[in-house]
Parts: structure tokens; C-alpha cells; sequence
């Protein structure tokens, strides 16, 4: 069965300066619209089709949630559709934030604190 690998945050900035991995972003969409990693897109189950379609399989790809959970899942998912080397963020996006730049748009209501699962790939 194909496998996903977890990494630090350090780890995923280190990849980040050395390689060209797909960042992928698996929180609700409002919470992406908000604030984010520079560069990572959304994969939610409104994207996951043209994701699947238009991303190479041998690209790296670092995918983060909230904490580092729902990307563990999401990224054996994506592992088990052909994708090489899948690395789920340890920490998530909160651990992110907390040592590394982000892209923030203030100007759009803030998100709520619950984690709704209705945009994960992997739960429908």
C-alpha cells in the first residue's frame, strides 16, 4: 500500500528552498481564503477532480490541515491515487504560523474555530 511520510515544519522549509513541491492546503475554504502558505493551493472536495487531473504524480507534495491530523489522511489518499512522495506537516498550519512567513488577506471575515470535515477529500 502506498505510504505519505510526516515532516517537521523545519523539514517542509528546508524542502521548500531545495525543491519545487505542490504545497497543498486541505483546511475549509474560508480559512484558506484568509490566510495561508505562500504558494500552497486548496484541495477540498470541490477541487480534489481538476487536483487529481492537472498535478503530476512525481512532484513532492507537502499537504497541511489545521494541526497536522487531516493531512495525515489526505495524504495517504493522495499517496493511493499515484502521487510518489506525499509529506503530511506535523503541526499544520498553526504550527506554521508560529515560525514562518504566510500569506494573510485581513479583509475577509475570520474563520470559525470549528474544523468542519465537509471539504475533506478523503471523508465523502
Amino acid at each position: 500500500m502506498p505510504e505519505f511520510s510526516r515532516i517537521s515544519i523545519a523539514q517542509a522549509q528546508t524542502i521548500m528552498e531545495q525543491d519545487d513541491p505542490l504545497i497543498v492546503d486541505v483546511r475549509d475554504p474560508q480559512s484558506y481564503s484568509c490566510s495561508r502558505i505562500d504558494g500552497a493551493v486548496p484541495l477540498n472536495n470541490d477541487t480534489i477532480a481538476e487536483f487529481l487531473k492537472h498535478n503530476s504524480r512525481d512532484r513532492p507534495v507537502i499537504i497541511y490541515c489545521y494541526h497536522g491530523n487531516s493531512s495525515m489522511g489526505a495524504g495517504q489518499f493522495l499517496a493511493e491515487q499515484g502521487f510518489q512522495q506525499v509529506m503530511s506537516m506535523d503541526g499544520g498550519f498553526e504550527a506554521w504560523r508560529q515560525s514562518y512567513p504566510i500569506q494573510s488577506h485581513p479583509s475577509q471575515s475570520q474563520p470559525s474555530q470549528s474544523h468542519s470535515s465537509q471539504n475533506d477529500p478523503i471523508q465523502s
